[in-house]
């Protein structure tokens, strides 16, 4: 490629493709490479979208044909046991109404070919099964553009934005960001289970159109730090269950055991019975937290989206911190390119939007929240038993005093959870969410 981009941006996810729809309609000579077929080809996530960064992007995305899977107008939290569980739900038609597409699923597949149409529409150039494999630098180490494993080699860029995931070979190779640590990564495996459209509404109590998420925590995941969770489609369920993979590592656990055995848990299983896989799919997420996050630009360089660690951990929220990231990115590229300073300090103006928006400042309210997990194993080991027991016992009408049953409850929790362990529990779990 012998041309001069303005802009040149490394994958086709959210961040990417988000960056390049803002800086084609600006009329700003901007290319996309992706390493596969086409977008979407090798990108994976759970299945769920947020409405109000897309519209950011593409305000009448419905009309253009985005491909939702369902509406989410409900939204469910398990805390399980082995044998059971609790199930907290909130649903509101205000997300059938006013508030319409908050949430939505959709396939990652489809989803990434329709975006990147829409930055095609606006004068952006996507070039497919293209590895970045390299960046370029002048004599003053200043960025340049980007090396590639085509024939006709290097691609000349004033600005490279980096948009190629948490496992970015590029951002490693480069020094831009080092390797992630395990402790700092999930790693996370779905299957997609056919069902019929009107099994899946009897089943979690929707029409249509309308859908269901449910995100879970307890010992599913065999003591481990992570989380599981099901989200309906239109003719599917995707179901899928993750873990820290510094956890998988010293532990020596196969994740698709793992899912097996979620997928028979007694509230689980009547959810999918009858389902047939069609889907097996495993993606890591970056949940390393705010402390994770790496410098964000340099001279002639931007990284956004999961490169750049974007995840909130807490509230599941990784795609639309990526389509901010990526829309504030090009936003502080375009003025870069028109002050004619493409310097680091010209960047700058990224990190400002990102610390003065929704991203940044969620990041750094959860900012203890990974610690709080990673350093707290009885979340995922003693508490889920102790809970169902709770619940079990006082739930069992057999002629036996509630104060008795209360007394035994709590003598479990004190022989299993010293109360200085316990009050130290509450205060870190307060302190990471405050």
């Amino acid at each position: 490629m012998n041309e001069q981009f303005d802009v040149a941006i490394v994958g086709a996810g959210p961040a990417g493709i988000s960056a390049a729809c803002v800086l084609a309609e600006r009329g700003i000579k901007t290319l996309v490479l992706e390493r596969g077929e086409y977008p979407g080809s090798k990108n994976i996530f759970g299945g769920v979208l947020y409405g109000h960064d897309l519209a950011r992007i593409v305000p009448d995305f419905e009309d253009k044909g985005c491909p939702v899977e369902r509406n989410i107008l409900e939204s469910r939290l398990w805390y399980l046991s082995g044998s059971g569980g609790y199930s907290l739900a909130y649903r509101d038609r205000i997300f059938s109404g006013d508030r319409k597409y908050n949430a939505f699923t959709t396939g990652r597949a489809r989803f990434d070919r329709w975006f990147a149409e829409r930055a095609r529409e606006r004068g952006a150039l996507i070039v497919c099964s293209t590895v970045v494999t390299d960046l370029l630098r002048d004599g003053h180490n200043r960025v340049i553009g980007v090396k590639t494993d085509r024939p006709d080699g290097d691609v000349r860029a004033k600005i490279v934005l980096l948009a190629d995931g948490i496992n970015s070979p590029l951002a490693r190779m480069t020094g831009f960001r080092p390797e992630p640590r395990p402790e700092d990564v999930a790693l996370s495996v779905k299957e997609v289970i056919a069902l019929p459209d009107e099994v899946i509404e009897e089943r979690f109590g929707v029409e249509g159109g309308a859908g269901v998420t449910v995100e879970i925590l307890g010992d599913v995941t065999w003591g481990m730090n992570g989380v599981a969770f099901i989200y309906t489609n239109k003719r599917s369920v995707s179901i899928g269950i993750g873990a820290n993979l510094l956890h998988f590592s010293e532990r020596r656990i196969r994740p698709y055991e793992m899912l097996e055995a979620f997928k028979q848990h007694p509230m689980v299983a009547p959810l999918i019975k009858g389902g047939k896989p069609q889907e097996y799919t495993a993606h890591w997420l970056a949940e390393g937290g705010y402390d994770s996050i790496p410098r964000l630009c340099a001279d002639g360089c931007l990284i956004a989206g999961d490169s750049a660690m974007l995840f909130n951990a807490l509230h599941r929220e990784g795609t639309n911190l990526a389509m901010a990231s990526g829309r504030m990115a090009a936003e502080s590229a375009a003025e870069a390119l028109a002050s004619g300073d493409w310097s680091r300090k010209g960047l700058q103006r990224y990190v400002g939007r990102l610390q003065d928006s929704y991203v940044m400042k969620d990041m750094a309210k959860y900012r203890r929240f990974p610690h709080f997990l990673q350093s707290h194993e009885e979340l995922f080991t003693i508490l889920p038993g102790l809970a169902s027991l709770a619940a079990r016992e006082m739930l069992t009408v057999d002629g036996i005093p509630k104060k008795q049953k209360q007394a035994a409850i709590w003598r479990e929790l004190r022989r299993k959870m010293t109360t200085p362990k316990l009050l130290r529990f509450l205060w870190e779990a307060w302190r990471s969410v405050r």
